[in-house]
């Protein structure tokens, strides 16, 4: 066992001797000088356990030894020895931050028990210490554990989504990447309308698999190349509640079926399934739908050539309040118009739905 080490600091000798020699049968190690200023000096190049240390010394004197260690080795307990008349002093040094004082002339067995119990508190400080350090370290080790865990889990869920993207592509190759697209222009807007940051993967959720539900309507009326019948048209018009049925089963789509659900409905109340109106319709679906509209527009389709980013932009800005949410298509025309070229031609492959959700 390491022996414990102990700085004496007091300007008589005699004391010094006495004190030292009591100590060292005890097993303890001990180093002694005259006054604080040596101690000092002495501390800075030798760690000690514990200092005793005189009130009255020439040069530097005990209290101002003692603020010093509290400043700069506050791990070391400070035991002060005085004399009878003192004792005030004493008790000073005590709400300085002394552990304990003793009064010459001391006895050995007073002597031994305060150090004892002095080495025993700094013990049990330093031990409190590294436990808090070493339960910090592990908190923070457990932490970046889950952390990383919840970030796996959370790309496994979008890459399930990918697949399934890409499966209704395979399906309706006539709007082949118009998911990507469309979360892409979505995420864009949804950032420039300082949307808390943690709704935006449920909204990139949302506007990837707005269409899953096309995956239950009949290849012919999906594919058919001309204008639909009334009846086709209903039967198409059942996607958004069959895509909500089929996410709202999942525990982390609950929040995006709401949205893929509302994704055709209309701000003046005129859109479907349900006819909500203004903020009845969540601010993703909103938000959605300018960016559908968007992509619809500047995208090739069998019948007609891609159109003009600037004929979009009137084309929404027209439908102000009564298709889109005027402070949705506000926000959309302040934002420069060469962005969603960039943003088509920098998805990235392979797709990733986290790359859009990055903030």
């Amino acid at each position: 066992m390491t022996k414990a080490k102990i700085l004496v600091v007091d300007d008589e000798e005699a004391i010094r001797e006495v004190v030292c020699t009591l100590l060292e049968t005890q097993g303890y190690e001990c180093s002694a000088v005259s006054n604080g200023l040596l101690a000092q000096e002495y501390l800075e190049k030798n760690p000690r356990d514990l200092v005793l240390s005189d009130m009255v010394m020439p040069q530097m004197d005990g209290l101002s030894l003692l603020e010093w260690l509290r400043t700069y080795h506050a791990d070391i307990p400070v035991i002060m020895v005085t004399a009878m008349h003192d004792l005030s002093t004493a008790l000073e040094a005590i709400r300085r931050g002394a552990y304990d004082y003793i009064l010459k002339p001391f006895e050995k067995d007073q002597l031994y028990l305060s150090v004892r119990r002095a080495l025993e508190h700094r013990r049990l400080v330093l031990e409190n210490r590294n436990y808090q350090r070493n339960l910090e370290q592990i908190v923070e080790e457990r932490t970046a554990q889950l952390k990383g865990a919840l970030e796996q889990l959370e790309q496994s869920y979008d890459d399930t989504l990918e697949a399934l993207g890409g499966a209704l592509d395979l399906k309706d190759a006539e709007t082949e990447g118009h998911c990507k697209r469309v979360t892409a222009f979505t995420i864009a807007i949804a950032k420039a309308m300082k949307v808390n940051v943690l709704l935006l993967p449920h909204i990139a959720r949302a506007a990837f698999l707005h269409d899953i539900g096309k995956m239950a309507i009949p290849d012919q009326i999906l594919r058919k190349p001309g204008p639909l019948t009334p009846e086709e048209r209903e039967i198409m018009r059942t996607h958004c509640e069959i895509g909500h049925n089929m996410v709202t089963r999942i525990p982390f789509l609950r929040e995006a079926a709401e949205i893929v659900l509302s994704h055709q409905e209309y701000f003046d109340g005129t859109g479907y399934p349900h006819g909500l109106r203004g903020e009845q319709i969540p601010l993703g679906a909103r938000i959605f739908a300018v960016a559908d509209a968007l992509d619809a527009m500047i995208s090739d389709r069998p019948y007609r050539k891609a159109l003009t980013i600037s004929h979009a932009r009137d084309e929404i800005q027209r439908c102000a309040g009564t298709q889109f949410d005027p402070k949705v298509v506000e926000v959309f025309l302040a934002m420069p118009g060469t962005l969603w070229n960039e943003l088509r031609e920098n998805i990235g492959r392979p797709y990733r739905l986290s790359q859009l959700k990055a903030v």
